[in-house]
């Protein structure tokens, strides 16, 4: 039985949409040859669409390139849209320059990708540019455009324009909010973060907060370590939700009780999750790192392990944490030469400073020299600074300089650096050294910051600085601790 064209296009594009293995797509595109159906933009767009799925970006844009001159809206959005999903943000920004010479107007699926690669090369001015668009073009009512407008901001952390960019949202959901709540987390304005929470429940009692919103306000709670509120957005999460229906929040859950310094409460919550994963464990794993339970987290670890659950680069990061903070010198060392043996992957930067920071503390300090020596990426301020650290701790002259004049070349200015050596030098008795570092740091106009601490008692900071206070005034030093310190009686209307 033989098909007309149309009807031939009609098939081989509807076999196409039902194909998930590259061999079959090979297949259809071969036969659209042969029997002469291309070019053909609407079997085309298909073929795009379909080498775009899955990821094979490079025949995608072959596709792309043959298409006739009045290539469609919808090509070049998957064209643009597929390159920024798989983070060849360049890529994406020249087919949207060519959009452009080409005389066509974005619409409101083409602008969305824009910010995403905006944010990837980190360029603000691309995105600023699309928001100026989204604005002339009138798509400020599609809320996928103005959640791309506020994700880009936010992540940024520009909140006074994304701030703007909420206000004036049309249809808020629970995108909208869960990015406004998250962006205030990372900049540091916890208090606002809350109220957007609180605001969030009292304005919209009809939408149901799902599971993105609940770990962002735990996050923020940990970071302001206000274990109130933490409690009542429990409280919040089992009445409305039950206590062990989503992993995210029960690791959050771990993490946030582990920060504000309730060990029991994360052991209870990972005790009732029903779906653990490797997150999970991590969590767990970081708490008893924080609290100096080294030897709780081996045994944690060698559980996971024995269950079948594979060590991500983060778990094994969380558990050389551990033995650093515990002092476990030998089991460290395990854990890291199984990092290669084990599990076959190239120990990361993270790995290495962990060792680093555990050999220190222990004493092994021409081990953690050796050890950084070896590396074959480029070691960081961080790495020399622990070991300037175990250097002081174990008064080692000569690995302490080499680590200080590697931290004075890396970070000129910072004080702390030759205060440590200095440190060294005075417990030695080493008097004319120590003239010379500390006639080095008045060249370079560097003063040793004073010590303060505060305390909040009657809902007022009270302040005590200790040493010199160059020109920061008493009444200054209130005025700083008063913004830091957040009002402990607030609660959470949940």
């Amino acid at each position: 039985m033989k098909y007309s064209l149309l009807e031939t296009r009609k098939k081989l594009s509807l076999l196409l949409r039902s194909c998930v293995a590259h061999s079959a797509v090979l297949q259809c595109h071969a036969q659209s040859f042969v029997q002469g159906l291309l070019p053909n933009t609407i079997l085309q767009t298909d073929l795009l669409l379909i080498y775009s799925k899955l990821g094979l970006l490079h025949d995608a844009r072959k596709v792309f390139d043959k298409i006739p001159d009045r290539k469609n809206m919808y090509s070049w959005n998957i064209m643009i849209a597929s390159y920024a999903q798989n983070c060849m943000y360049f890529d994406a920004l020249m087919v949207f320059r060519e959009l452009n010479c080409c005389g066509l107007k974005p619409d409101h699926y083409t602008l969305p990708p824009l910010f995403k690669a905006s944010v990837g090369v980190d360029d603000a001015c691309i995105g600023s540019m699309g928001h100026g668009l989204v604005i002339r073009l009138g798509y400020e009512g599609y809320a996928v455009v103005e959640n791309s407008v506020l994700e880009f901001y936010v992540k940024y952390g520009a909140m006074h324009q994304a701030c703007y960019v909420f206000s004036n949202m049309i249809c808020r959901d629970s995108v909208a909010w869960n990015l406004m709540i998250s962006g205030f987390g990372r900049v540091g304005l916890y208090l606002d973060a809350i109220h957007c929470f609180r605001e969030m429940l009292s304005l919209n009692r009809m939408m149901r907060v799902d599971f993105m919103t609940l770990p962002s306000v735990l996050n923020v709670c940990g970071k302001e370590g206000d274990l109130l509120k933490v409690r009542e957005v429990h409280g919040y999460v089992v009445r409305s939700f039950g206590f062990d229906t989503d992993a995210a929040i029960g690791n959050a859950l771990i993490d946030v009780y582990g920060k504000c310094g309730w060990l029991n409460d994360s052991e209870k919550v990972f005790r009732t999750m029903r779906c653990v994963t490797i997150v999970t464990w991590t969590a767990m794993i970081s708490c008893y790192a924080a609290h100096g339970k080294g030897e709780e987290s081996l045994l944690l670890f060698k559980k996971m392990v024995d269950e079948g659950f594979r060590p991500n680069s983060i778990t094994l990061t969380a558990i050389l944490t551990s033995c650093s903070r515990s002092g476990l010198i030998d089991q460290g060392k395990h854990i890291f030469s199984s990092i290669r043996s084990d599990y076959r992957f190239e120990p990361t930067v993270e790995h290495y400073a962990c060792m680093v920071d555990l050999l220190s503390r222990g004493g092994y300090l021409v081990e953690a020299l050796q050890l950084l020596e070896s590396m074959k990426s480029s070691v960081t301020g961080s790495m020399w600074g622990a070991l300037l650290a175990g250097c002081v701790m174990h008064k080692n002259v000569e690995v302490g300089e080499i680590a200080a004049h590697q931290l004075f070349q890396l970070e000129p200015y910072n004080a702390s650096n030759y205060i440590a050596l200095c440190g060294i030098y005075q417990s030695l008795g080493m008097v004319e050294s120590l003239s010379s570092i500390k006639a080095k740091m008045r060249t370079l106009g560097l003063v040793k910051s004073p010590a303060c601490s505060w305390i909040n008692i009657a809902r007022r900071a009270h302040i005590r600085a200790k040493g010199p206070v160059s020109s920061t005034s008493s009444d200054d030093l209130q005025n700083i601790a008063a913004n830091l310190i957040h009002d402990d009686t607030l609660v959470m209307g949940l």
